[in-house]
């Protein structure tokens, strides 16, 4: 299969647009303006490097999946840039896909760059297949791998049918994961063992207060006002922290305790101006 540089093409059509057009444009940011436009004409201007195939349709011609995304894993080992077309065709045929998509995330012979595209991808087709390995992954998060982020995001966008299957993780996750977890429980399901693991982490690791205040206020349970108030009251607990704490305190119906911060605060002075 052919790697055809698109990204390249294009930037060789731009340049010769900007040379023929400069003349019409007052300053070099009105000229970059016109880009997103230009850039539709290319897709849509049949090329020669195509054989006066239009980019924006080339892609189209082609209908097995695997070939496809066999393509996009060529395209990610040769170093070459994989063109939008390509993955928007492997996105538009949907469900065809998701066995070979799935296929690849376990594979540790292939770029990581692909991994993370095969886990979009998935997300765009509304594929729950992975849900396992996503949780297995979620579990183990130090919360710095960008792999596990994107499929943290697709169990989010799996809404109700992640809940259920979240929940028997949450006592074997590392901290990291538990609070990833349960942010996305807070937006659907506030089970109370969810809420009792949200208490207990926060209380447990002072660095994830802020996030963990937002996911308890999200939740709903009451319980949570009075370590929410203690930690609001601690004067270790920045300006930050503590905007994060009384915004949870009020979302669930309460009062939060009034703390004083003054100009020197770094915290404060970066956002008393807004």
């Amino acid at each position: 299969m052919k790697l055809i540089d698109f990204d390249g093409q294009f930037e060789a059509y731009l340049q010769d647009w900007f040379m023929k057009n400069k003349g019409l444009f007052r300053t070099y940011d009105e000229m970059e303006d016109q880009v997103p436009q230009v850039y539709q004409t290319f897709l849509d201007t049949p090329a020669a490097f195509l054989d006066g195939q239009k980019p924006g349709e080339y892609f189209e011609q082609f209908t097995d999946p695997g070939e496809l995304i066999d393509w996009m894993l060529a395209y990610e080992k040769e170093g070459v840039p994989v063109p939008d077309m390509l993955l928007n065709r492997i996105s538009d045929l949907g469900k065809a896909g998701e066995e070979h998509l799935t296929a690849l995330l376990s594979r540790a012979d292939i770029p990581q760059a692909a991994r993370m595209t095969a886990v979009t991808l998935l997300r765009e087709i509304d594929s729950a297949s992975p849900l396992s390995l996503y949780l297995s992954w979620a579990a183990r998060f130090d919360g710095k791998d960008e792999l596990t982020e994107n499929a943290l995001d697709s169990l989010e966008s799996m809404g109700e049918r992640a809940w259920e299957a979240i929940l028997p993780v949450l006592k074997e996750a590392t901290d990291e994961g538990k609070a990833a977890l349960l942010s996305i429980l807070s937006k659907g399901r506030a089970a109370r063992e969810a809420v009792d693991e949200a208490l207990s982490l926060f209380v447990r690791r002072r660095d994830l207060q802020a996030s963990l205040a937002a996911v308890l206020g999200r939740m709903g349970d009451e319980r949570a006002l009075p370590v929410l108030r203690r930690a609001a009251l601690d004067e270790d607990n920045g300006y930050l922290v503590y905007i994060e704490l009384r915004s949870a305190i009020e979302q669930l119906g309460g009062e939060a305790p009034e703390r004083q911060f003054s100009e020197g605060d770094p915290e404060y002075d970066s956002l008393k101006d807004l």
